[in-house]
C-alpha cells in the first residue's frame, strides 16, 4: 500500500457554486473594448459574456443574455449610450448601466442619469476602481466618481431635459434632517461605509436612511437622488 504522495499542495479548486457577475462591455473603439474585457477578465467574480460596439448591439446583447453590468459608452454610432440606456430600463431588464466617459463635462453623462444609468466612471480610472465600479453597480448601488460628480451635476442640473418636471422642492421637505445630511454625503460620493464613519452611525443605520431618502424622493436609486440634491439646491452649486 504506497504512502501518501509528498508535493507541493494542490491549489483550492474554484468555488463553481458561487454565481459570477455577468457584464455587456459596450464601446465602439475595438481596441478599448478589448482592453476593458481584458482588465474584468482577472477578476474571478467577473465574466465578460458580450462585447458590443453600438447602442442597438448592447441593447440586443441586454435582452440576449440578460447580464447584470453593461459597460456603456455614451458616444456610439446607430443610437447613442444614451438611448440605449432608456431602452434597457424600459423594457425592465435586471442589467444596471455603468457610463464610461472621457470627459469631465459631458452633458451625455446626465442625460443617462436621467435614462436610467446607475452611475459614471471616467474611462481613464484604474482596474481596481473599474472592478469595484462593476461590483458596486451590480449590488445595486450607484456609482458616483468623486472627481466628476461636483462639477456634472452643478453644471447640468439647472438644465432639465425636454418635457421633463423637476421634483419640486415639496419632496425635499419631506427629509428629516439626518436624512438631508446622509443625502449630502451621497452627493459627495461616499459610501455607506464611509458616511457611517463621517457620522458616527452605524452602517445598517445609514443603509435605512438612504431607503426612506429613496422613496421619500421617489428616486429609482443613488444616482437619481443626488441628481434631485442639485435640481432643489440641497447641494450648492
Amino acid at each position: 500500500m504506497t504512502g501518501p504522495a509528498i508535493g507541493p499542495a494542490a491549489s483550492p479548486a474554484p468555488d463553481s457554486s458561487r454565481r459570477r457577475i455577468k457584464v455587456v462591455v459596450a464601446d465602439d473603439d475595438t481596441l478599448l473594448q478589448a482592453g476593458l474585457a481584458l482588465i474584468l477578465g482577472t477578476d474571478d467574480d467577473l465574466e465578460v459574456v458580450g462585447q458590443a460596439t453600438d447602442g442597438l448591439q448592447a441593447v440586443r446583447l441586454c435582452h440576449e443574455l440578460a447580464p447584470d453590468v453593461v459597460l456603456m459608452d455614451v458616444r456610439m454610432p446607430g443610437i447613442d449610450g444614451v438611448e440605449a440606456t432608456r431602452r434597457i430600463a424600459a423594457a425592465g431588464l435586471p442589467t444596471r448601466v455603468l457610463v464610461l466617459t472621457t470627459f469631465h463635462h459631458d452633458a451625455y453623462v446626465w442625460s443617462a442619469i436621467r435614462a436610467g444609468a446607475s452611475g459614471f466612471l471616467l474611462k481613464r480610472a484604474s482596474p481596481e476602481r473599474l472592478i469595484d465600479a462593476v461590483r458596486t453597480v451590480a449590488a445595486g448601488q450607484a456609482v458616483l466618481d468623486p472627481a466628476v460628480t461636483r462639477d456634472i451635476f452643478t453644471r447640468l442640473a439647472a438644465q432639465p431635459a425636454p418635457g421633463a418636471h423637476p421634483p419640486s422642492d415639496a419632496r425635499l421637505e419631506r427629509l428629516t434632517a439626518r436624512e438631508r445630511e446622509v443625502l449630502r454625503q451621497v452627493a459627495h460620493g461616499l459610501s455607506n461605509t464611509e458616511i457611517a464613519e463621517l457620522l458616527s452611525l452605524a452602517e445598517s443605520t445609514v443603509k435605512t436612511h438612504v431607503k426612506r431618502i429613496l422613496a421619500k424622493l421617489d428616486a429609482r436609486d443613488r444616482a437619481q437622488a443626488v441628481a434631485i440634491s442639485y435640481q432643489t439646491g440641497l447641494m450648492p452649486t
